[in-house]
């Protein structure tokens, strides 16, 4: 990694060396031999994704014997959500959920860690990456010099597109004014769209008062429950702001190291399993939930396939350009590139 990279990541961590506890390694119960952890995730308490980061701390303490047990915290419930990756380096607690792309902008290769614009049209396609090319390796690149450690990716499908305006492709979303985060943010701009990065709590309202004419938020099911079906008459896919997702579980270094090879192992294989566990629930849960916003009058339009597989050409360009010669993300982006041309996506 280069200097400059190096720098960026030392940037993000350096407000936890102020009023932050020393760092932690793990809370070990030596008598009974148990490690205990915390870890923060991203998501609100009952909601179907922390339903499954539940059932991603319950396997691995099954994996382990009991020996390793991770309480999971609803996101902002130890620190607000924009501190947590301070908060795990610092050792506040052991481990996060995080969305890489909340740290694009000073990370750039976590803009295509989390996801790609107009990129892989399915998740297995983006999981291979990480699996079965160097994607996993390059991720945990990213994270090393912040003394954090990339543990393992949740990836899931598309996040549609709402719109109070009707839009029938590509073309029709040059002069919107949209919500995105992210990488998205840079592509989606360079397709023409006003971006404004506005925090997922203010989608509805902005939607709502005509502040923006087209947003991002979640999966299809989660904007249904905040009920986006009551502000945006329509619904767009494919999702090409964000056709698959990488969420990511990611540790302190030094807590993780202390972990013995049972326990790291725990860790990757129950992320693995909760990743393609939550990916069919989103599957499944996507036909009734588009069929509720079909019923709440919601317009479900499809872009064109061959209007997409041009965009995507064209995403290539706005793909560099947000790498801005960092070496890391050029790397993380050539590598995608070449598997996406063997998967003819290119």
């Amino acid at each position: 990694m280069s200097n400059p990279s190096r720098r960026k990541l030392l940037q993000i961590g350096a407000a936890a060396a102020i009023g932050a506890p020393a760092i932690l390694t793990s809370t070990r119960a030596s008598a009974q031999g148990v490690t205990e952890w915390r870890m923060q995730a991203l998501w609100g308490g009952g909601t179907t994704p922390m339903i499954y980061e539940e059932k991603f701390c319950e396997r691995v303490a099954e994996l382990t014997g009991g020996s390793l047990k991770i309480t999971p915290f609803a996101g902002g419930q130890i620190v607000p959500s924009a501190q947590a990756f301070d908060a795990v380096r610092g050792g506040a607690f052991q481990m996060m959920k995080t969305f890489d792309g909340y740290t694009a902008g000073k990370i750039p290769a976590h803009g295509f860690s989390s996801t790609v614009p107009f990129g892989f049209a399915e998740a297995d396609q983006y999981e291979a990456w990480f699996y079965e090319r160097d994607g996993l390796e390059l991720a945990r690149e990213s994270y090393a010099p912040a003394g954090l450690t990339y543990v393992a990716p949740t990836v899931y499908g598309e996040e549609p597109l709402h719109s109070r305006v009707d839009v029938r492709s590509i073309a029709d979303l040059d002069g919107l004014k949209g919500r995105f985060v992210g990488l998205a943010a840079a592509v989606m701009g360079d397709f023409g769209v006003a971006v404004s990065p506005l925090p997922t709590s203010e989608v509805y309202s902005a939607l709502d008062k005509g502040l923006i004419d087209i947003a991002d938020r979640g999966d299809i099911k989660a904007n249904y429950e905040e009920g986006l079906h009551e502000v945006a008459p329509y619904l767009i896919l494919p999702g090409v702001h964000q056709p698959s997702t990488a969420t990511s579980y990611v540790a302190n270094t030094r807590a993780f190291e202390a972990l013995d090879d049972q326990q790291k192992a725990a860790l990757a294989v129950a992320a693995r399993e909760v990743s393609g566990a939550l990916r069919q629930n989103i599957l499944v849960a996507n036909g009734e939930y588009l069929q509720k916003f079909r019923d709440a009058g919601v317009e479900i339009i499809d872009f064109d396939a061959d209007d997409v597989s041009k965009a995507r050409a064209q995403a290539v360009q706005s793909w560099k350009k947000a790498a801005d010669g960092d070496a890391l993300a050029t790397r993380m982006m050539e590598s995608q590139v070449t598997l996406m041309k063997e998967l003819r996506l290119l």
